[in-house]
């Protein structure tokens, strides 16, 4: 077990130093032979947990909520939305909290599309939506987008923190994979091989983001250190699959 931490830990230093790419992200131990929604044995040696079976929502819930809302569904083995009026609804989350982690899951958008993945977030009746207190992993069709966006609202970034570094979009209607590594306040991003954003948590330039700019206005932004992994529902058609996250002691 320890071989296989300096292992995962010694992948999780060469994607930081060299960009990351497909092959390095494989030596996390994912197996792209897998069947759909499925982990193989060797994904189970490696520590990885599926957090959706393409069957049901087991373990996942609304926010705030004891249960599922009505405007997620699942539709050809994913979960998607049913709201497509392009308003803000609600958001559905994991069960189970979680710290230190690899997030490994795929997407694709109808144009227009506006979604995105939230952690480190605190579930609190006194906040409406995860994003007041968690950061997000953007998901947007930032070329279809009918209005002009800011860099720090395009795919792949850090929403309203930090820009994505490369554009990794794959077209609308394909899928794309994502890699999401939380190992303690370094937070890294890749999209489809290519690392997007990158930051340290509390550092003086996290600091003077989360000081400056949107988050200004939501005092416990970036507060807390763990919580729920969620997906976004912004009231537009995205798809999700093969969800699979380990967690980093």
């Amino acid at each position: 077990m320890k071989s296989f931490k300096l292992l995962c830990l010694s992948a999780i230093a060469l994607l930081a130093s060299c960009g990351g790419n497909q092959k390095d992200i494989n030596k996390l131990g994912l197996d792209t032979s897998a069947p759909l929604n499925t982990l193989t044995d060797k994904e189970k040696a490696a520590g990885w947990e599926l957090l959706f079976n393409g069957k049901n929502m087991d373990g996942w819930h609304g926010y705030n909520l004891n249960s599922i809302p009505s405007c997620w569904t699942i539709e050809d083995d994913c979960i998607t939305m049913n709201a497509t009026d392009g308003s803000e609804s609600q958001d559905i989350i994991t069960d189970k909290i979680y710290k230190n982690f690899i997030l490994s899951l795929e997407y694709k958008m109808t144009p227009a599309a506006n979604s995105g993945i939230l952690f480190q977030f605190k579930e609190d009746p006194k906040y409406k939506y995860p994003y007041e207190t968690g950061p997000e992993f953007q998901v947007i069709d930032d070329k279809g987008w009918p209005d002009t966006l800011e860099d720090w609202q395009k795919n792949g970034g850090n929403y309203a923190m930090y820009p994505p570094v490369s554009d990794a979009n794959k077209p609308i209607g394909e899928w794309n994979q994502i890699i999401l590594i939380v190992d303690g306040n370094h937070v890294t991003q890749y999209l489809n091989g290519e690392k997007t954003a990158e930051y340290e948590k509390y550092s003086d330039d996290w600091t003077q983001k989360r000081n400056s700019g949107k988050w200004a206005d939501y005092p416990d932004y970036g507060k807390y250190d763990e919580g729920n992994i969620a997906l976004q529902n912004h009231g537009t058609k995205v798809w999700y699959r093969n969800i699979k996250l380990k967690e980093l002691k």
